[in-house]
């Protein structure tokens, strides 16, 4: 009889988690913050909690979440629709220029990245998004503009913000573009970005909308995040309306940068090359109706990739380490899911605090990127071993090509 890969997590008046981490070390307020989520009443069989899981805001980062009539907006959370996408090249190792800073720059130039000028506390260009956006933005947003005003005329405060601008832009954080190499020298593209300031809008307009929903039905809460929106309400339509849009908001951010990056990548490499050879465009922080033990749900992955039996995804390491291209193997027990990363180990804080500038240079040695102590809680020792994280989840995915990066943009 063949033995379960993953541990369970026995909750009391709720939901068991069935946790993929044998060998990856769980904070004790991670468990606590799953066992608070399966206690909802309308938690569905049982959390999926991945290797790469560890304490988030609203939810715990890397777990799935099947519901029946409910949605937890703080769930999915704010960077709605965050994700990757991948393309391979007919470019190898060899075609690539020894000095790949002129590279980075090209890119750097031809995606906007990082915070805005308010934000960052400098005066000039606003590096976060568009002056005047390309035609292939433009050609973008004719596909999302009608869904986004009908969003609006329901929510008139959403039309204000980071939308058209922000299409095509890469974010702050852990977003970044990568160049990276495969085990046999072909040359990749990747990039990891989500909604950008619409989706925040929109995530952050529902949670609190939620919250207040349970203060006006005197709903007790384990914890205020984990405030719900029920099935067969007006705040329950607009919401998966708005979160759908933003979901397709996010992809075609990945497109348009993707898009962008190549031609940048055409103004340094002058040798003719084909991409897309394989491509990958795969969220990680969403929610879809899907099917799953008979019963149609709203599963909700929060730090999660889907991985039905031959689907492609994409499980990046840090700055220094290995990411993956895999093929799902359809697990029912995951709800057909991954981690989607090594995951943290520590906080953005506790990374500066207790890393400096040369431990950055050391752990991205020949990676060509930002080596400065704007980047320090990105440092590879701020995540869990990527190793250990692949080989907890074997019974979730295969490996189907390990890629090292060489050239990283950071926001």
């Amino acid at each position: 009889m063949k033995k379960d890969s993953f541990d369970v997590l026995n909750v009391e008046q709720g939901r068991p988690v069935k946790m993929w981490t044998r060998g990856v070390p769980v904070e004790d307020e991670a468990k606590k913050q799953l066992a608070n989520t399966a206690k909802m009443p309308f938690i569905y069989k049982h959390i999926a909690a991945m290797p790469d899981v560890h304490l988030g805001k609203g939810s715990t980062i890397g777990s799935v979440i099947p519901t029946l009539g409910a949605v937890i907006p703080a769930a999915v959370g704010v960077d709605i629709g965050c994700g990757m996408m991948a393309a391979k090249t007919t470019l190898t190792a060899n075609d690539l220029p020894d000095n790949l800073g002129p590279l980075r720059s090209a890119i750097e130039r031809a995606v906007p990245h990082g915070m805005s000028p308010k934000t960052r506390g400098f005066k000039g260009r606003d590096k976060g998004s568009w002056d005047t956006p390309p035609s292939a933005v433009d050609a973008a947003w004719l596909q999302l503009k009608d869904g986004f005003d009908r969003i609006c005329d329901k929510t008139p405060k959403l039309k204000n913000t980071n939308n058209y601008k922000h299409l095509g832009t890469l974010g702050t954080g852990n977003h970044f573009i990568e160049i990276c190499l495969d085990e046999e020298g072909a040359v990749w593209f990747m990039l990891h970005s989500g909604s950008r300031g619409v989706g925040n809008a929109i995530g952050t307009w529902f949670i609190e909308l939620a919250k207040k929903d349970m203060r006006t039905h005197f709903i007790n809460l384990p914890d205020q995040d984990l405030a719900y929106l029920s099935e067969g309400t007006q705040h329950y339509d607009d919401y998966v309306e708005a979160v759908s849009w933003a979901q397709q908001f996010a992809r075609m951010n990945r497109e348009v940068m993707m898009q962008n990056l190549i031609a940048a990548v055409r103004t340094v490499i002058t040798k003719p090359f084909q991409t897309h050879v394989e491509a990958v465009n795969c969220h990680h922080n969403y929610v879809q109706k899907e099917h799953h033990f008979g019963k149609d749900v709203l599963l909700t992955r929060k730090g999660a990739v889907s991985a039905r039996a031959g689907e492609l995804g994409i499980i990046p390491g840090s700055m220094g380490a290995k990411s993956y291209i895999v093929r799902g193997k359809g697990n029912p027990d995951s709800f057909n899911s991954c981690s989607h990363g090594a995951g943290r180990t520590m906080s953005r804080t506790e990374a500066k605090r207790r890393f400096t500038v040369d431990d950055q240079v050391k752990a991205t040695q020949g990676v060509e990127c930002r080596k400065d102590a704007d980047v320090i809680d990105e440092i590879p020792m701020a995540y869990k071993d990527i190793d250990a994280v692949m080989e907890a989840q074997r019974d979730l995915v295969e490996v189907v090509h390990t890629l090292k990066q060489i050239v990283c943009v950071k926001g």
